[in-house]
């Protein structure tokens, strides 16, 4: 069995105007909510052994407040900023852990979460996919490789204003 916690970055500052959109950094709401985020992981036990992250400031700032264990197998890859959904399959389908976290950006990562599940979540969020908006799904396979559409057993579901 392979386990995906497939999250989509906390709330991002649109006041650096002059900032290119892979550059923008978390507002403190943001910051908060990935604080949040990593105490719900933990409590649930739900500690990845590989990460795959985009470059974006906002989802490595995300990535470094669920404040995580030092050593997880980490790659920051810029093949996961504003990816397609297909592009996002082809990254987790290259994964090799058993537990792996992958943070990335909407539309794709919401559109993505909807495809690879056998059927949605029973959350009033889980179509928006909002900042912060995390699926953790179960895949009945020994490689991810042969990970496919509409095969994870959605597991747990959460956002920020949950927690």
């Amino acid at each position: 069995m392979k386990r995906l916690i497939l999250m989509r970055h906390a709330k991002s500052d649109w006041s650096g105007e002059s900032l290119n959109d892979h550059d923008r950094q978390l507002n403190q709401r943001g910051r908060n909510s990935a604080h949040a985020l990593g105490d719900w992981l933990r409590q649930k036990r739900l500690i990845p052994d590989e990460v795959l992250c985009s470059s974006a400031v906002r989802t490595r700032e995300t990535l470094s407040g669920l404040g995580l264990p030092e050593g997880i197998s980490t790659t920051f890859t810029r093949k996961l900023y504003l990816a397609s959904m297909d592009e996002i399959l082809g990254q987790m389908q290259r994964a090799q852990g058993d537990v792996v976290l992958m943070l990335g950006h909407n539309p794709g990562i919401g559109m993505c979460a909807d495809a690879l599940v056998t059927s949605p979540p029973d959350h009033p969020q889980f179509m928006a996919y909002p900042t912060g908006a995390t699926l953790v799904a179960d895949f009945d396979i020994d490689d991810w490789s042969a990970a496919r559409w509409h095969k994870g057993s959605p597991e747990d579901f959460v956002v920020p204003k949950d927690l």
